[in-house]
């Protein structure tokens, strides 16, 4: 997993236990990474824009991040990722994470948008 880089994918919610996904509107992560620190924004789905940082130790993501609803209001927590390549090649994040004053563990499936 050391090989492969988050820098520039980008990748669309296919699953959650959050919520519903919108299969016409999935939100979108775009990612960026550099010498082992991981950022990046979102949008769609519930969200109107969303920002994340956090850092990469081999297939393990860990990030905090903020986001405005689309319904109003705001939410942010923290996460963990395993980092996963498919049989064709593209990325997928399994995520595991937890809205600050909610201690209900949620998980999301998010794959990378081939190009």
């Amino acid at each position: 997993m050391g090989g492969v880089n988050l820098n520039g994918r980008t990748f669309v919610m296919v699953s959650s236990t959050a919520s519903v996904v919108s299969q016409d509107d999935p939100t979108e992560f775009r990612y960026w990474e550099a010498d082992g620190v991981v950022w990046g924004s979102y949008t769609g789905d519930t969200v109107t824009h969303g920002r994340f940082v956090g850092t990469r130790d081999g297939d393990r993501v860990s990030i905090a991040y903020a986001h405005a609803l689309k319904a109003g209001g705001k939410a942010g927590g923290q996460s963990s990722s395993r980092v996963e390549t498919g049989d064709d090649g593209l990325l997928r994040l399994v995520e595991e994470f937890r809205f600050d004053g909610d201690d209900t563990l949620h998980v999301s499936v998010c794959a990378e948008v081939g190009g």
